[in-house]
Parts: C-alpha cells; sequence; structure tokens
C-alpha cells in the first residue's frame, strides 16, 4: 500500500527526465518507468518477468501456511509485500496488462532508480540470508549442527553411558 501511494504521489508530482537532490548526488527523486527487473535487467522482457513475479506470489503464499518464526514472517511478508506491489504495475500500468512498466522514483546517486517495493524487496532478502547463516528453518526450529562436523557436533552433546548404548 505504502508501495503505490509513494508512486501515485510520484506520478502526480514528479516529471519524467527531471532529477530534484535530496542529498546532494547520494540520493534524489527521479520519475521512470522500468520495464526490466532490478537495474533494468531483462528490459523487453516484461511478460516473462511477470509470470516469474506471479510463481513467486504463489510460492509465498504457499509457504506461509509453515511459518513458525517471526523473523521469517517479517521477511517472507515484506518480500510479498515488494512482490505484489511491483506486480500490480505490471499488471494494471502503460502499455498494457500484464506489459505494465514499473514506476520507480528513488534515484541512488546514478547507479539506479528504485521504489518502496524494491526496497522491501532487499530488506527482505537480506533478513532471509540473516536467518538462513544463523540456521533458523522456515517454521522456526534451528539447526546447530548446520555447517559443523560430526566429532563438533558430538563434542558437545553430553557423554553416553551405558544405559544409553544399545
Amino acid at each position: 500500500m505504502v508501495d503505490q501511494l509513494t508512486k501515485w504521489w510520484a506520478l502526480s508530482a514528479l516529471t519524467v527526465g527531471e532529477r530534484i537532490d535530496l542529498v546532494g548526488d547520494l540520493l534524489g527523486l527521479s520519475l521512470v518507468f522500468n520495464d526490466g527487473a532490478a537495474l533494468s535487467i531483462g528490459s523487453g522482457y516484461t511478460g516473462v518477468l511477470t509470470v516469474v513475479v506471479v510463481v513467486v506470489v504463489v510460492v509465498i503464499l504457499r509457504a506461509i501456511r509453515r511459518i513458525g518464526s517471526v523473523g521469517w514472517a517479517v521477511a517472507l511478508g515484506l518480500l510479498l509485500g515488494g512482490a505484489v506491489g511491483n506486480l500490480l504495475d505490471r499488471l494494471f500500468r502503460e502499455p498494457g496488462f500484464a506489459r505494465g512498466h514499473v514506476v520507480d522514483m528513488i534515484a541512488y546517486a546514478d547507479f539506479f532508480v528504485g521504489n518502496v517495493a524494491d526496497i522491501a524487496i532487499v530488506v527482505a532478502a537480506g533478513l532471509i540470508v540473516v536467518l538462513s547463516f544463523r540456521g533458523i528453518a522456515l517454521d522456526g526450529t534451528r539447526h546447530e549442527e548446520q555447517g559443523r562436523g560430526k566429532d563438533e557436533a558430538d563434542a558437545d552433546a553430553p557423554p553416553r553411558t551405558d544405559e544409553d548404548r544399545p
């Protein structure tokens, strides 16, 4: 919702091709229409990107039933929100259904121009990396021994007694 509101604002307040500097050349506002993915990669493949995003949304919606971790809930919520925000543009903006261009307005130096949905997607990706490295599964369980050798995991285990042996 915030993404669509900022896009509505950008369309009504900004002019294509003009840049408004907010923090010198580092951060500004510049209205552009992106038919590709991040950094305009895949420009000209809007239809394919639309299908990919629909698949991502379906996978996230199916995964929601298994969430048992607040971290994963936040990460997948951000990812879903960002994906849907840009998907709405692809479905309903010019030049036509499932071929629409995404409205971008946040200019990061002269590197690229993005939007609020992109920020949500990047934050979600960062959280997913952190959760994965910490060994936290989607269902909230921890995989402590993940990435450690069997000998290291056995060294941390309590010593076995004769009663424990088969």
